[in-house]
């Protein structure tokens, strides 16, 4: 009897201490399996954006019945600035506004028999536009078109001294197209690459009489041009999850 007793009352003993011991582990850590999944930021591109560009541009070597000189169908260097706002107006699609101005390098004209030529020094390309884009994300695909100047700073020479000219019709004032992309690689900052064409319309020689044979001449420019932007967004990208 002896025996039994002392053997319950040790069996009570160990089951009193184990809650104690228990508590003195503290409680089993809690694991989390099932963890969000990471859901890429929705861009946004309403907002200001102000930019640079770089490029070339090409104007027609046909205008005067195929006398050309200077660099007409060679290219041209040009540089400029772009300022400009866009309305991310449903998930897919952009409408936007931006003026534009390229300066350029070189000259392009004509060479005509009896020893005239015809030079423009054509200082810089100006745009006024609207676009609209189609976005997926990061990237807009866009097309524009709008109102377009052209700075020119033209003369006529005779055996390499200069005369006295009239055009009839302008040709500062004219329109252009384009087409482009861009593409959101960083917070705030996007770079594009664009097409854009200007045509500013028809002229012809008044004087002096040996130029006038050579009928009208249009003023037009192609150009490509690299560009990068930094844009003031309105509102942030926010995550979804």
């Amino acid at each position: 009897m002896k025996k039994i007793l002392f053997a319950t009352v040790a069996l009570l003993v160990v089951g009193a201490a184990a809650p104690a011991v228990g508590a003195d582990l503290g409680a089993r850590p809690y694991y989390n399996k099932a963890a969000p999944a990471y859901v890429a930021p929705i861009y946004n591109w309403t907002g200001f954006y102000l930019g640079a560009h770089v490029g070339g541009a090409f104007s027609s070597d046909n205008n005067f019945n195929g006398l050309s000189t200077g660099n007409n169908g060679n290219g041209r260097f040009l540089g400029g600035v772009q300022v400009g706002a866009d309305w991310q107006f449903h998930p897919n699609f952009v409408v936007g506004v931006e003026g534009q101005y390229s300066w350029l390098s070189g000259n392009v004209g004509a060479a005509f028999p009896g020893g005239y030529a015809y030079t423009n020094e054509q200082r810089g390309l100006g745009s006024i536009t609207g676009r609209v884009g189609y976005t997926w994300g990061p990237g807009l695909l866009y097309v524009k078109g709008g109102y377009a100047y052209s700075d020119n700073n033209e003369k006529v020479t005779l055996g390499g001294v200069p005369t006295g000219f009239i055009i009839n019709g302008d040709h500062r004032n004219g329109y252009t197209v384009g087409a482009g992309l861009e593409y959101m690689f960083a917070p705030n900052w996007s770079a594009k690459a664009e097409y854009q064409y200007y045509n500013f319309g028809d002229a012809r020689f008044v004087t002096p009489a040996p130029l006038v044979a050579a009928g009208n001449f249009t003023t037009d420019d192609h150009t490509f041009k690299a560009g990068l932007n930094y844009r003031f967004n309105w509102a942030s990208p926010v995550a979804r999850y």
